[in-house]
């Protein structure tokens, strides 16, 4: 609960993933284990070390929006006004009433590599005067809020996050300050990413961020275990429909879960390698916790960033440790991009929907493809299986290349 006395609670949920396009599809595939990861279908992976990714495959943007202005937006910005659709609809929320008080914040890290990759083509094949009259207005990182804002006619707050890995999260939490702060009643809040091209397979390959896993592509995402080679690139989004609690309740909606604390913080430590201590992702964590006016023992789940990477895992799991000392070892971890790979600023989004459906269900989704433990990752991953268990606070972790973290707590909704 905010100090001024203003909750803030989710209303509705809507995604875009390589699991489904609806959340029950997505949360019935996180909750069995399955895998969305599979071969890249979007671009020639010639002379890449990998050639696996989360696609949301099928993905037609003219079923969520005029087909004719879907056609001009790239494909990160189709993801989010699908996915805010699907949440609005879930909300119940008649946006046409009072919408200069709706808002709408979106995270994302790159806006349109693909876009970027075919005008490039263009320019140098054919000539600059060739280029499309949309390249800028489709790439541009804040088009994706933009489009959102448009197509819904929200006339409220408008704000759009790019930190990388951690922008999902962030715009969520960014989101439920700004309607703490009276900015706005109601938000549109998620993030989003289409980055699968050949410059954005490139771009990642030489620094070896990414996994070069030959076996079944299932099984490349390996979040905390040992054989774990790098990340599997995804894409999608994730939207929550946040709103003060008494909004909420004068317009009879279904409360899902209440968003209670948020904080960032900066590693200052590399341009892409997160602080090897864990001591500024920890630093975020802490004061998350604090801001939700919880203790340390309050957390009953943490879904991680879990990303797959041996830096990126080891620091986590070193944050966790220097955050909640001792208690580190009996708390439920997991990686929902261990299923669906990591969809980078979208991907905070995409886990913040889970993190809700596991307050909702009680059931903790599983970090699959753990086999080998890694002596450096020994806390309690919940691997491969879902679990039952009692779940009323949830702690989300986000953490972008630059040392960006973001930290969002999720609670069951009480009156």
């Amino acid at each position: 609960m905010a100090k001024d006395g203003t909750r803030v609670v989710v209303t509705g949920l809507g995604v875009m993933s390589p699991l489904g396009e609806t959340v029950d599809e997505f949360w019935d595939g996180l909750s069995v284990g399955r895998s969305g990861i599979g071969k890249i279908t979007q671009c020639d992976t010639d002379g890449f070390p990998g050639d696996i990714a989360g696609e949301v495959t099928g993905f037609d943007a003219g079923q969520y929006a005029n087909p004719k202005e879907t056609r001009r937006m790239a494909r990160f910005a189709q993801f989010a006004v699908a996915a805010a659709a699907t949440a609005i609809e879930d909300s119940g929320i008649d946006v046409s009433l009072n919408n200069e008080r709706i808002g709408v914040v979106m995270g994302n890290g790159n806006g349109g590599f693909p876009t970027t990759e075919d005008n490039a083509k263009v320019l140098f094949e054919k000539g600059g005067m060739r280029v499309s009259p949309f390249f800028i207005p489709m790439i541009l990182p804040n088009m994706a809020a933009a489009q959102v804002s448009r197509v819904f006619g929200l006339k409220g707050y408008s704000s759009t996050v790019i930190t990388a890995c951690a922008a999902g999260n962030q715009a969520v939490g960014e989101a439920y300050e700004a309607i703490r702060r009276g900015a706005a009643d109601v938000i549109v809040a998620g993030g989003c990413e289409a980055g699968i091209s050949r410059i954005g397979l490139g771009g990642f390959h030489v620094i070896r961020a990414l996994s070069r896993y030959d076996g079944a592509p299932e099984n490349a995402s390996r979040p905390f275990d040992s054989n774990r080679d790098g990340f599997v690139p995804a894409e999608g989004a994730g939207i929550l429909i946040m709103e003060t609690l008494d909004h909420a309740i004068a317009r009879g909606a279904e409360i899902k879960a209440e968003i209670v604390g948020y904080a960032v913080s900066s590693d200052a430590f590399h341009a892409v390698q997160p602080d090897e201590n864990g001591e500024g992702a920890a630093r975020a964590i802490k004061w998350a916790i604090e801001n939700a006016n919880k203790e340390l023992g309050d957390i009953d789940y943490i879904n991680a960033h879990g990303t797959s990477t041996p830096l990126n895992d080891a620091s986590e799991t070193k944050a966790i440790k220097l955050a909640f000392g001792d208690l580190a070892y009996d708390i439920p971890i997991s990686s929902n991009k261990s299923m669906i790979g990591h969809a980078l600023g979208g991907a905070g989004a995409i886990e913040a929907v889970a993190s809700v459906k596991t307050i909702q269900s009680n059931l903790i989704p599983p970090t699959i493809n753990y086999e080998s433990p890694d002596p450096e990752c020994d806390l309690d991953y919940v691997p491969n299986v879902a679990r039952k268990s009692e779940v009323n606070t949830v702690l989300s972790n986000n953490f972008g290349f630059g040392g960006q973290n973001a930290c969002v707590v999720f609670s069951t909704y009480k009156e």
